[in-house]
């Protein structure tokens, strides 16, 4: 009965005590190994440097396999750490993105491509953009909710505000990654399919005036006019498209330049409002988090393979 009273009295203590008391065994474990995680850090230091070195060089050089893997990764990699922890809530959602995603992937590298498709395409990833943005604010907002005490007002607990607000930022920020790494993918297949765009050279078909070289549709609306639905937007190259193509191919897409004679585009000049510009920043937000989600497991996992063949704990 004696051996089991620790026992008993650790069951009694609350999550917080609990914790504090496995923090204090875990330094009195490692009391004396000072040498030893010194050496750990400098392994750990070592192996991102090299990492990030061999990622910027291969990105450079070969940019469109890169692409490839990392969202290979940033697929499969969550889904390993929630089937392995349960997260079912995220399973369904991840699961629901997946198999809608699919679809319009599947429509997307479809030839010939359907008229309506590019439409399609840029309204599902615009949609996920949007979401992911205001899901990923709302968390955001929640997580400084519970840092400044407000929760106390509502009488929500802290543990409870924190954790949500946790998740829905990780959600926001997945899926916004997730979105516009697909939507990049779906842009160069339709473009290419179309003929007014080509990756590796010049286009196939000549474009006249009153086509958008994104979805390869008529432009019935003036540049100087205001449409009822959506507006003619004109490029410094003297381009035109369908203001939601060419927002989709810039912000979304992550292109950069004329869908027709690959002129750099002028981001700032497409924001009706300075409102918009953020989503330029949470799209550069995106592109960092992609590294931190698809390759900082595997860089952890080469670090402890590293130390476990040192002999290090």
């Amino acid at each position: 009965m004696a051996g089991l009273q620790p026992q008993d009295d650790l069951l009694k203590m609350s999550n917080r005590e609990s914790w504090k008391m496995q923090h204090e065994r875990l330094h009195v474990k490692h009391r004396g190994h000072e040498a030893m995680h010194a050496e750990m850090v400098l392994i750990l230091i070592a192996t991102l440097v090299v990492a990030q070195i061999v990622l910027v060089q291969w990105k450079q050089r070969h940019g469109r396999s890169y692409n490839m893997v990392t969202l290979l990764q940033m697929w499969v990699v969550p889904l390993y750490f929630t089937i392995k922890l349960y997260w079912w809530r995220f399973l369904s959602t991840w699961g629901m993105f997946s198999v809608i995603t699919s679809y319009v992937i599947f429509r997307a590298t479809r030839k010939p491509l359907s008229c309506r498709t590019p439409r399609m395409v840029y309204k599902w990833f615009l949609l996920i953009y949007k979401l992911s943005y205001a899901v990923g604010v709302i968390g955001y907002l929640a997580i400084m909710f519970t840092m400044f005490g407000f929760n106390v007002f509502f009488r929500i607990k802290a543990e409870d505000s924190m954790d949500v607000g946790v998740i829905m930022l990780f959600y926001g920020l997945y899926y916004g990654v997730m979105g516009r790494d697909f939507a990049e993918i779906c842009s160069d297949y339709m473009a290419s399919t179309i003929g007014y765009y080509n990756m590796g050279g010049m286009p196939s078909r000549n474009l006249s005036n009153d086509v958008c070289a994104v979805c390869g549709q008529r432009i019935f609306v003036d540049v100087d006019e205001e449409g009822i639905i959506e507006d003619t937007y004109q490029l410094s190259c003297n381009h035109t498209f369908h203001e939601f193509c060419i927002r989709g191919w810039c912000i979304v897409g992550k292109k950069q330049t004329c869908p027709y004679c690959n002129e750099k585009v002028d981001l700032k000049r497409m924001m009706n409002n300075p409102w918009e510009r953020t989503h330029v920043l949470y799209g550069q937000l995106l592109d960092w988090l992609r590294y931190l989600v698809a390759w900082q497991p595997i860089i952890i996992g080469i670090v402890h393979g590293i130390n476990f063949s040192l002999g290090l704990e």
